[in-house]
């Protein structure tokens, strides 16, 4: 008898719960046809729930308890977080921020892949020419780390965060990514940092050099990230396989997520490998959206098919992966902007596509 997978769910702010039961609706789908059961545990956090037990006057975030419960599950389903109503940061730190730092989810893994032309705002840039898979660090660097004021508000004031790194950080996600290049067909990776000008960087470029060693399969490169996002644009078949910094890597995959065909498809995993993991849509919250059935829940669908091939589900995985596509080239989707399907007709079309490649 198969096992039965353990899923937290977090739907979050905003739009979250709405792309995460579209979301749910074709896990549920999957379940059925490739018979692997699972279990879900909802948990409420986000800015609705810090208001109402309190807001700014101890309002929950994320309790202890809550978040030690929730790291014993296989993974868990995030929909998004964010809200104007809470002070800036407060929630996104204190709930992603949390699972990521506490959690030890130190690889962001983030597949860029283009299933249609039409999709790509670059010219003349075909399905061929956008498939990468970027390797983010997601534990360390300006993220994690507190900023210093000093003389807040006067006229020396001077502001500070430190990006710090260390060999274990670095040395983990370079061999992470070396591991998926090799799965590649190319095997080909690039190191993207700012070595030259952010000096601290150079640890980056020198373990890559180490651990290279390791992997002769593979070809090495390496891009500065402001030629990285220059090259992204103009020449985005030079890369396959990229492995950057946590700063570096939270602007670059938004890049790739528009030549990707947007916010509303692209999908990433948070992921401590062979543990606990986080899968969610890389789109924000879109406060103003809410309730009004509008979103696009095709990357909370990506992010579903990337926590089943994490537990090992990869039939599943890949025909989600395929359904999605599929429904992509067709000429039934008109775009991928919110509102130009409603969030449940979304719904009904991918599971449309599953249910015809399972029944043909």
């Amino acid at each position: 008898m198969s096992k039965t997978h353990k899923i937290a769910i977090l739907a979050g702010d905003g739009i979250g719960p709405e792309v995460v039961q579209e979301g749910l609706r074709v896990l549920a789908a999957a379940s059925d046809q490739f018979d692997f059961s699972y279990e879900l545990t909802d948990y409420p956090y986000g800015t609705d729930h810090w208001l109402a037990t309190g807001g700014e006057n101890g309002g929950e975030i994320f309790p202890d308890e809550a978040f030690a419960e929730a790291q014993q599950h296989d993974a868990l389903l995030l929909g998004a977080i964010g809200d104007p109503r809470a002070p800036v940061g407060l929630i996104e730190r204190g709930v992603i921020g949390k699972l990521r730092w506490e959690g030890g989810l130190y690889i962001n893994l983030r597949p860029i892949k283009l299933s249609e032309e039409r999709w790509c705002p670059l010219k003349d840039k075909t399905p061929a020419d956008v498939d990468m898979v970027i390797i983010r660090e997601n534990t360390e660097d300006a993220y994690v780390f507190p900023p210093e004021f000093t003389d807040k508000g006067g006229p020396n004031e001077t502001a500070s965060q430190p990006m710090k790194y260390t060999r274990m950080g670095t040395e983990r996600v370079i061999r992470y990514a070396f591991e998926v290049a090799m799965t590649r067909p190319r095997k080909q990776l690039t190191l993207i940092d700012k070595a030259n000008a952010v000096r601290a960087q150079d640890i980056y470029t020198r373990v890559f050099d180490e651990v290279s060693k390791e992997y002769p399969e593979v070809k090495t490169d390496h891009a500065y990230i402001d030629a990285a996002c220059m090259w992204m644009v103009k020449n985005p078949e030079w890369f396959d396989t990229a492995v950057t910094t946590n700063l570096f890597g939270d602007i670059i995959t938004d890049l790739g997520a528009m030549v990707q065909g947007g916010m509303g498809v692209a999908a990433s995993g948070n992921i401590n490998p062979g543990h606990f993991s986080l899968f969610e849509p890389i789109h924000g919250s879109m406060p103003k959206a809410t309730g009004k059935n509008t979103a696009n829940p095709v990357a909370t669908v990506n992010a579903v098919a990337m926590m089943l091939e994490h537990l090992g589900e990869n039939e599943a995985a890949a025909a989600i992966e395929s359904a999605v596509e599929r429904l992509l080239q067709s000429d039934r989707v008109k775009g991928l902007k919110a509102g130009v399907h409603s969030t449940s007709e979304w719904g009904d079309m991918v599971l449309a596509e599953l249910n015809a490649a399972v029944n043909a």
